[in-house]
């Protein structure tokens, strides 16, 4: 990404005019005096309109840097809302499988009596996993498209650089790959497809 020269400030070293004092053998001059003092009054005006130009080109550059990083905030803000709902589906996925393989193990041993209850359980945790996964793909991806848009049309105003690239998200991935874990222990419950052993 490369930075953008500033401009040159122009120069408001001029100081203002000190009011002229006529003497009295100066008196047929005076307009003529006030008139160069009104010419000095001018050019410091002038100048300070250049530099008050100067600093407006320098706040809009500013802004529209500000501009540009609170939609990369908004974005990773997206991205951390999607990894607490990866947190949260991980949690069901994992705790609904662990329930459905320990009693299933307990059935095996003969400890306990063949009972669906915990098998549906399991199952039910693990298939809100996969679905809170699925909403906050849908979601995340919805959310990412509009403000692409979003950027795209302030570029092209001119109301933002887009200089910097707008990555991939990484937790959007992370989420789809636990989604295809979550549906395969919902297939190793319904189907008995022993996908992970």
């Amino acid at each position: 990404m490369s930075e953008p020269t500033p401009p040159v400030p122009r120069s408001v070293s001029d100081p203002v005019p000190d009011l002229p004092v006529i003497a009295e053998d100066q008196k047929s001059e005076a307009s003529t005096i006030y008139s160069h003092y009104r010419s000095g009054l001018s050019r410091h005006r002038t100048q300070m309109s250049d530099h008050r130009t100067d600093l407006s080109e320098n706040r809009t550059e500013m802004s529209m840097r500000r501009t540009g990083m609170s939609i990369h905030r908004t974005r990773m803000s997206a991205d951390r809302t999607m990894m607490s709902e990866i947190r949260t589906a991980l949690s069901l996925i994992g705790f609904g499988f662990t329930l459905y393989e320990a009693f299933r193990s307990l059935d095996k041993s003969g400890m306990l009596e063949n009972s669906p209850s915990p098998r549906n359980f399991g199952l039910i945790l693990i298939l809100l996993g996969v679905a809170i996964l699925l909403g906050g793909i849908w979601r995340h991806v919805q959310f990412a498209q509009e403000l692409r848009r979003t950027r795209k049309t302030m570029m092209a105003e001119g109301l933002v650089h887009g200089e910097s690239t707008y990555p991939v998200s990484i937790s959007l991935i992370v989420s789809i790959g636990l989604m295809l874990v979550g549906m395969a222990a919902a297939a190793n419950i319904i189907f008995g497809i022993s996908l992970f052993g």
